[in-house]
C-alpha cells in the first residue's frame, strides 16, 4: 500500500511525475524555498500565525452549504456545495496566497510576482503584497485581461501592477512563462508565488499544503451535519489546486469517490479543449514532468475553455499520479455545459459561481440525478462568478 502522505519523494516526485525541470539559475532558489517550507510546516508558531490569518482576514472557516433547491429538482443525491466564493477576494486563491506570503517575508523578499489566468490568484496575491508592503507584478495575457477586465482593475486598485503578456496564444502558460522569466532576473529579492498545484518542486506540494484546509474543513463539517463522510466529492480542475485542497485529506476514506471536471471547451478536439486526460501524453512544461497536451514533436497544442482558469495545456504532477492509481477520476464538461450550469446554479439557488466552477456544478447535473436519495455530494465552489458575470452575459442573454 503507498503511503500517499508521505509524497512527494525528497526530489519532488509523484511517482514518475513531478520533479525539478528549471533553468540552473533558480535551483538555489528552489532549494532555499523547499528548506524554508520544511522547517515551517511543523512550526506550531508559523501554523497559528497562517490560521489566524485565514480566520481574521479571509474569513474562514468557509461555510458547507446544502444545495436544497438544486437538490429537489434534480431528484436525487443530497448536494453540499463548500462556499469558498465567500472567502475574501472571492476565491480559494486566498489561502496559498497567504501562505506563501509569510514565507516570503521569513526569507526576507521585497518583491512578489505572480501569474493568472482567471484573474482570481492575482487579486490574491495582489491582496496580500499590499497587505505585507511589498512591491507586486502580476503577468496576465492579454486575451485574458480582455474578458477579467474586472480582476485587471481590482489588481491595480491594490497596487499591483499588471503586465500583458501577447506571446502564442496570450493566456495563463505565456503568462508563466514570463514570470519565470522575471524570477530568474530578479531572484534574490523576489519571491514567485505561483498560483496551482504544479510547476517545480516544492509548490505542487506546498501549494496541496496551503489548500487541504478546504478538504479538512469540509471533512468536520459533513460528519456534523450527516454523521457520515459522503459518497463523492466534485471539483473542476484546471492545474490542481482547489481540487487537491479539497480531496487531499479524503484519500485514505477509500468509500469516498472523487471526481475532477476539467474544460472540454468546444468538444475533444485538437486546440479546442484543456482536457489533459482526454488524448494527454506525459511531458514537462514549466518546471514539471506531468500530463500535458502536445502533438507527437512534443510540441505544446493550443487549448480552449470558456473559464480563463481553466485554460491550461498541464495538470499538477499529483493529479496525473493519482489518476494512475485509480484514486481520483477525471471527467470534462464542454463550454455549453458549464454556461447552462452557471444560469442553473444562479437561479435555482441565487448564488452565481465562477466559469471555472460551473464545470464541477455540471458534472454534478450529470450524476446527482442517477444517485440513490440517500447519497451526498460535496462539491467545491471554489469561487464567486462576479469577474464573469459580463463574459456570461454575452454568451446567454442574447
Amino acid at each position: 500500500m503507498i503511503d500517499l502522505e508521505s509524497l512527494p519523494d525528497q526530489h519532488g516526485h509523484f511517482g514518475p511525475y513531478g520533479g525539478m525541470f528549471v533553468p540552473e539559475t533558480l535551483i538555489t532558489a528552489l532549494n532555499e524555498l523547499t528548506a524554508e517550507y520544511e522547517k515551517v510546516r511543523g512550526d506550531e508558531e508559523f501554523q497559528s500565525q497562517l490560521a489566524n490569518v485565514l480566520r481574521e482576514f479571509a474569513g474562514r472557516p468557509t461555510p458547507l452549504y446544502l444545495a436544497e433547491r438544486l437538490t429537489r429538482q434534480l431528484g436525487g443525491a443530497k448536494i453540499y456545495l463548500k462556499r469558498e466564493d465567500l472567502l475574501h477576494t472571492g476565491a480559494h486563491k486566498i489561502n496559498n496566497a497567504l501562505g506563501q506570503i509569510l514565507l516570503a517575508q521569513r526569507m526576507g523578499k521585497t518583491r512578489i510576482i505572480a501569474e493568472t489566468g482567471a484573474g482570481q490568484h492575482g487579486v490574491a496575491t495582489a491582496t496580500v503584497a499590499a497587505r505585507a508592503g511589498l512591491e507586486c507584478v502580476i503577468y496576465m495575457g492579454a486575451v485574458d485581461m480582455e474578458r477579467q477586465a474586472l480582476n485587471v482593475a481590482r489588481m491595480r486598485f491594490l497596487g499591483a501592477k499588471v503586465v500583458a503578456v501577447t506571446a502564442g496564444q496570450a493566456t495563463l502558460k505565456e503568462a508563466i512563462n514570463e514570470a519565470m522569466r522575471d524570477w530568474v532576473t530578479n531572484v534574490r529579492s523576489t519571491h514567485y508565488i505561483l498560483g496551482s498545484a504544479l510547476g517545480s518542486h516544492p509548490y505542487p506540494m506546498m501549494v496541496r499544503d496551503f489548500h487541504r484546509v478546504i478538504g479538512d474543513e469540509a471533512r468536520r463539517q459533513i460528519l456534523e451535519r450527516e454523521e457520515r463522510l459522503p459518497d463523492l466529492l466534485v471539483a473542476c480542475v484546471g492545474g490542481g489546486s482547489n481540487s487537491i485542497g479539497l480531496f487531499w485529506p479524503f484519500l485514505k476514506d477509500t468509500g469516498v469517490r472523487m471526481v475532477g471536471v476539467e474544460a472540454g471547451g468546444h468538444g475533444i478536439e485538437v486546440g479546442a479543449h484543456a482536457a489533459r486526460f482526454q488524448g494527454g501524453k506525459l511531458g514537462v512544461l514549466q518546471g514539471t514532468k506531468t500530463y500535458l497536451l502536445a502533438d507527437a514533436d512534443g510540441q505544446i497544442q493550443l487549448t480552449h475553455s470558456v473559464s480563463a482558469g481553466l485554460d491550461y495545456a498541464a495538470i499538477g504532477p499529483e493529479h496525473a499520479y493519482l489518476r494512475d492509481l485509480g484514486r481520483i477520476s477525471y471527467d470534462y464538461a464542454t463550454d455549453d455545459e458549464a454556461l447552462a450550469a452557471f444560469r442553473k446554479l444562479s437561479e435555482v439557488e441565487g448564488i452565481i459561481p465562477a466559469l471555472e466552477t460551473s464545470h464541477a456544478i455540471a458534472h454534478v447535473l450529470k450524476v446527482a440525478p442517477q444517485m440513490p436519495s440517500d447519497s451526498l455530494i460535496v462539491v467545491n465552489l471554489s469561487g464567486r462568478g462576479d469577474k464573469d458575470v459580463a463574459q456570461a452575459a454575452q454568451l446567454l442573454l442574447k
